[in-house]
């Protein structure tokens, strides 16, 4: 058994208390250092944009097309109309006064808008007119009649001995409610070519009559037949 004076306890005391302090210090050093290391770090950072100098690089194409219902379609003529009635075709002033065995014409001309991309024109059927009043009690006259339309790349007179040339092309004949285009035609992009169309609206004759319809009954009517021209871009 080893005894110890108190002047040895005293300085055990002390070296224990030093070793601790310098412990805590080593700690405290070594935690300054790792703070030190993480603040002094080198940052960057780098951006790139899609686009070119102050300009947009990424944006959608457009896709418009236009219309000119009056020959010889004066490039300053053409309009954008996209609703149910649209322009009116001139089919002349015969058309409201059709006999069994009549035809009329009338043109219209389509192209794309000046900044449009390309695209494909498909003829629907005819519909009535929104908004214009006929006389056409049970649709009688409107079931009558037939159409018949052309087209064409280049501009043509929208005449009943123009249309039998072979360079004009049919593309619809038949029933005026349910007869659209057989094909479709292509537009260049921003008004770089125009398709012609030549419409031709035609009273039978024979009339096709019967009990519901007879030919005394169709006189005095009006219709009023719109055509839409369904685009989509290519």
């Amino acid at each position: 058994m080893v005894i110890q004076t108190s002047n040895e306890r005293r300085s055990d005391r002390k070296r224990t208390s030093r070793g601790k302090i310098m412990a805590i210090l080593a700690g405290g050093a070594v935690l300054g250092l790792g703070s030190t290391a993480t603040l002094a770090a080198w940052t960057d950072t780098e951006w790139v944009f899609g686009g070119s100098g102050n300009d947009a690089g990424v944006g959608t194409s457009s896709f418009e097309v236009e219309q000119n219902v009056v020959a010889p379609f004066a490039t300053t003529a053409f309009v954008q109309d996209e609703t149910n009635p649209g322009q009116a075709l001139t089919f002349g002033l015969d058309a409201l006064s059709l006999t069994p065995g009549d035809s009329v014409y009338a043109p219209v001309a389509l192209r794309t808008v000046a900044n449009s991309v390309a695209g494909d024109l498909t003829l629907e059927p005819a519909v009535p007119a929104a908004g214009v009043v006929v006389v056409d009690a049970g649709g009688n006259l409107w079931n009558d009649l037939t159409v018949r339309v052309w087209v064409s790349g280049t501009a043509f007179t929208c005449d009943a001995s123009t249309v039998a040339s072979a360079s004009i092309v049919q593309i619809a004949s038949g029933a005026l409610g349910t007869s659209g285009g057989t094909a479709a035609q292509t537009l260049a992009a921003a008004s770089a070519n125009t398709q012609y169309y030549c419409f031709s609206v035609t009273l039978p004759e024979p009339i096709n009559a019967n009990a519901a319809r007879e030919i005394a009954g169709l006189q005095g009517r009006t219709v009023a037949p719109a055509w839409e021209f369904s685009a989509v871009s290519s």
